[in-house]
Order: structure tokens, then C-alpha cells, then sequence
């Protein structure tokens, strides 16, 4: 299995630059996804997210749905887009 660190940075380094930092002692950690216009998400992931693919996927595509929502896309499409292709990518 992959490290779900290098999971994480291969789902996001395309379009943001990844922090992660040891937020606590019970290994929860922060993922923080920036641009030169600044932060476009911060999340505390828990370690069971780490540890499981399938939470970890889960946690990238709710990620990229929030983003995708901050910056005004359509939340019924982005849906639609999960529950078919399972991936919310924005396209380019």
C-alpha cells in the first residue's frame, strides 16, 4: 500500500502546494492546501483515515468538494459527478 501521505499529496500537488502537520498526540494530523492566492483548505484528519484506503478516498473527494463548492461550482453536478465517475476533479 501507499503511504497515505503520498496519496494525499499526489490527489492535491497539481493545483495546491501540501503542508501536513502533527496537530495531536493521538497522531491526527493537518492537511493544509495553499495556492499563492493563499489557503484553499485546511482539514484535521484522524488517524483511522490514514490507515484505511477507502476513508482515505472518501476524504480526498469530500476535500475536493468543498473546495469545488468555496469556488462557486454547482453542488447537484459535483454530485452527480461523485455517484458516476466517483471523482470530482474539476475539469480543465
Amino acid at each position: 500500500m501507499n503511504s497515505p501521505f503520498q496519496v494525499l499529496s499526489d490527489a492535491f500537488q497539481a493545483q495546491y502546494r501540501v503542508n501536513f502537520s502533527l496537530e495531536r498526540p493521538d497522531g491526527s494530523i493537518v492537511l493544509t492546501l495553499s495556492t499563492a492566492a493563499g489557503v484553499a483548505a485546511k482539514r484535521l484528519i484522524r488517524q483511522a483515515q490514514l490507515q484505511d484506503p477507502e476513508q482515505l478516498e472518501r476524504l480526498i473527494q469530500s476535500i475536493r468538494f468543498g473546495i469545488a463548492i468555496e469556488q462557486g461550482d454547482s453542488a447537484p453536478r459535483l454530485l452527480a459527478d461523485m455517484t458516476t465517475s466517483r471523482d470530482i476533479r474539476k475539469a480543465s
